[in-house]
């Protein structure tokens, strides 16, 4: 049985999932210089993370027999190829929900301090400047609330945050009434067509002079327009950014060298315990198909 990891990041993920898999399996990842459909002929197993699996990549391997997706997004996957190949999908829920939601807090202590600009003072060797902010007694506002959601949630309340939330059922004006009374808004939701460009011109001129923003969620969640609009007109105070619009992404873009920017390269949901978690959820998915046992997280 042969299984393609299809990628271009979280390789650590590989190794974790390998050490589980029965003997006689292999795994390997693609190359992404060359086309992902000439290199996956020979696959019996799928694992997409952040590729596009168009009906033309599904349709390539002689004999495809699961598409195991070693993360919660399915967004890239084409759903309606699969179904008509009779091919399943699955994914790994439940395992990143902590990780992601310490990455949240990182990067909300990180505006809140005034990190690039910190990170400058200490190098021109100016003290005690700049001046930060205290979260506690503060109002976040997180939308989406899931498992990441609701463990930030947790976390931020411990500090002495008021919490406000937003899910799928909230309204447009209920939305904006929680834009208005956040200091943080912190973004958590799978992203919908929807969820697409939520985070937009309305929204952010809703916001608080001097608000913070953070997205682990998806990147078209935001406006990029709309926030780069935002920051420069001194709106907000700053956006922390660990998902981009393209990944991936131009490190040298003006956006993301900016002093009220901080960013982090899609780590939030980058740790040992997670991808251990994910690493037993598609191994053990493996094993299942093998022996003809229902596979778990079927979502096709």
């Amino acid at each position: 049985m042969h299984i393609v990891f299809c990628g271009t990041g979280w390789f650590p993920i590989v190794d974790a999932i390998r050490a589980r898999l029965p003997p006689g399996i292999t795994l390997r990842i693609w190359d992404p210089r060359l086309p992902l459909a000439g290199q996956v002929e020979d696959a019996d197993i799928l694992l997409p993370s952040n590729a596009h699996l168009d009906a033309a990549v599904i349709a390539a391997p002689r004999h495809l027999r699961l598409i195991q997706q070693p993360a919660v997004g399915t967004e890239g996957i084409d759903l309606a190829a699969a179904r008509a190949r009779g091919v399943p999908v699955c994914n790994a829920p439940g395992t990143n929900g902590q990780s992601v939601a310490e990455a949240a807090l990182f990067l909300i202590l990180a505006l809140a301090r005034r990190f690039p600009r910190a990170r400058r003072a200490f190098a021109e060797r100016s003290i005690g400047a700049p001046l930060g902010i205290e979260l506690a007694g503060r109002t976040l506002g997180i939308l989406g609330l899931g498992r990441s959601g609701t463990a930030l949630a947790r976390i931020a309340e411990a500090l002495g945050m008021r919490i406000l939330a937003a899910r799928s059922a909230t309204s447009q004006e209920d939305m904006l009434d929680l834009a208005a009374r956040a200091d943080v808004i912190s973004i958590h939701c799978p992203l919908t067509p929807k969820t697409r460009g939520l985070v937009g011109e309305a929204f952010l001129a809703r916001m608080k002079p001097g608000a913070l923003l953070v997205n682990v969620a998806r990147g078209p969640i935001v406006d990029r327009g709309a926030l780069l609009h935002a920051l420069e007109a001194g709106k907000l105070g700053g956006a922390g950014l660990d998902v981009f619009w393209e990944e991936p992404w131009d490190p040298n873009d003006p956006l993301y060298r900016r002093d009220d920017v901080v960013v982090l390269p899609h780590v939030a949901g980058s740790t040992e315990e997670a991808f251990a978690r994910i690493a037993d959820i598609v191994a053990g998915n493996v094993k299942r198909l093998r022996e003809g046992e229902p596979l778990m997280h079927r979502i096709a």
